[in-house]
């Protein structure tokens, strides 16, 4: 292990910008490996428009390791109020047009994360547009991020096309990483989007860092909806991902019975006083223990 530990985390959308706000406390080496299968709101529109690789959990990544505070990041949240922008993030118009000026995805990252003294690198799962698809246990199949976020029946997701090669610089962060976490987010639409990518989910199964999955701190209306702490551990089991570590908060979701998982099971209280979203210093605290 290295003196000051690599830690990638991996996830979208608020629950990753958490961990990751975490994670730059005590990590020498800071990388997030983004889902980018959203097709919601302004991301859903551009890609609508052009099909492209979701911006939009890719932006709030960017933000959550900015340097400091300062006009271009409160800029990156800024969504239009009117015209034909309304709605639009303009963090999400600068990463498209970087992506199309500089001819790469990771490249424009990589720019935009150097004007914010961005403490790390936010890579894409893959560069290439994907569509998320959910096998669900009434029958058939649905298709798109929004469609799948509402369905509570949902048994394994994958993506279209199922080969969408990897982001080589993910793989290789996953692969050197002394620690890699997974989560707090949406199960299906987040989290598992992000590792249905086959290089991904091949890197995080042969990297010798210990994967820690961080339980949401309670179940999601729609696709994990009546989950318990076991019954996520059981949803990424079934598409082949199998942690080292799971930590939740015992005053938000119940723990699982003895035996009921593997895995070893780390119950502390990473809630904010609202336990409506994980607290980054206290999460720190518990993750950075687990180095």
């Amino acid at each position: 292990m290295s003196a000051v530990p690599r830690v990638v985390a991996i996830g979208g959308g608020h629950g990753l910008a958490a961990s990751l706000r975490a994670v730059r406390g005590y990590a020498g080496e800071v990388t997030a490996v983004v889902s980018v299968a959203d097709d919601g709101g302004s991301t859903g529109r551009l890609r609508r428009a052009t099909p492209r690789p979701a911006p939009g959990d890719l932006r709030k990544c960017l933000v959550a390791l900015a340097g400091r505070p300062s006009a271009l990041s409160r800029a990156m949240e800024h969504r239009f109020a009117d015209g034909e922008l309304a709605g639009h993030a303009f963090g999400n118009l600068l990463i498209a047009a970087l992506e199309e000026s500089e001819g790469d995805l990771v490249r424009a990252l990589d720019e935009i994360g150097m004007l914010l003294g961005a403490v790390g690198r936010v890579l894409p799962a893959t560069s290439v547009p994907v569509e998320l698809r959910a096998e669900v246990s009434s029958g058939g199949q649905v298709h798109g991020q929004v469609a799948v976020a509402a369905r509570a029946d949902v048994e394994r997701i994958t993506l279209d096309p199922s080969d969408a090669p990897a982001c080589p610089d993910a793989v290789r962060a996953i692969l050197g990483a002394d620690q890699v976490v997974l989560g707090p987010g949406s199960l299906f639409t987040s989290l598992l989007a992000a590792t249905a990518v086959p290089g991904i989910a091949r890197a995080m199964r042969d990297s010798p860092a210990p994967l820690v999955y961080v339980c949401n701190l309670r179940p999601q209306h729609g696709e994990s909806e009546g989950y318990g702490v076991a019954d996520h551990v059981r949803a990424l089991a079934r598409h082949g991902v199998d942690p080292d570590v799971v930590v939740h908060d015992p005053a938000t979701m119940a723990p699982p019975a003895p035996g009921e998982v593997a895995c070893a099971v780390v119950g502390a209280p990473v809630a904010r006083p609202s336990g409506l979203a994980h607290d980054p210093d206290r999460l720190r605290e518990v993750l950075a223990g687990l180095v």
